[in-house]
């Protein structure tokens, strides 16, 4: 009997439905923010949310859990490492869905399914900070100035 196992079949067989979730999920922990149909990020959103749940206590059975489910020991460690600490302080809502209107080839609504708290804006932010403290560079020489250095006469 099916008790309890209620879940978008995405017009998938079982197989696939889970190789799907497994490669949304891949892509989210990697790129932190994806573009998909709205009802793949309403599925996957689950997911997203129970793995980040679990890498919250740093344990060999939850990182377990994770691998079964990412399959790249990389990965895992970016989510218990990078991911999960940014979250400590909150118990739930670790993905934001927006809305981005109707593809245009078949009208299927799609929407951008990212993590709530991204650091990437904050490493950018950081990056430009630093590049305006940094020292002017001295000017570089001109092409030419080598083939002279190149071809001068010794003497």
């Amino acid at each position: 009997m099916r008790h309890r196992k209620k879940s978008k079949k995405f017009s998938r067989s079982r197989a696939q439905r889970k190789a799907l979730m497994k490669s949304l999920l891949r892509s989210i922990i990697t790129y932190e923010r994806i573009v998909t149909t709205e009802s793949k990020a309403k599925g996957v959103r689950k997911w997203v949310d129970r793995l980040i749940t679990w890498a919250k206590e740093d344990t060999l059975h939850h990182r377990r859990l994770c691998y079964r489910w990412l399959e790249n020991h990389k990965l895992v460690k970016r989510l218990f490492e990078e991911i999960a600490p940014r979250f400590k302080d909150v118990s739930g809502g670790y993905i934001r869905i927006t809305d981005l209107g109707n593809r245009r080839g078949d009208g299927a609504k799609l929407s951008i399914l990212e993590l709530t708290r991204t650091e990437k804006r904050e490493k950018v932010s950081k990056k430009k900070e630093e590049k305006k403290k940094r020292e002017p560079r001295e000017e570089k020489k001109s092409f030419i100035s080598g083939v002279k250095k190149i071809f001068k006469k010794e003497k």
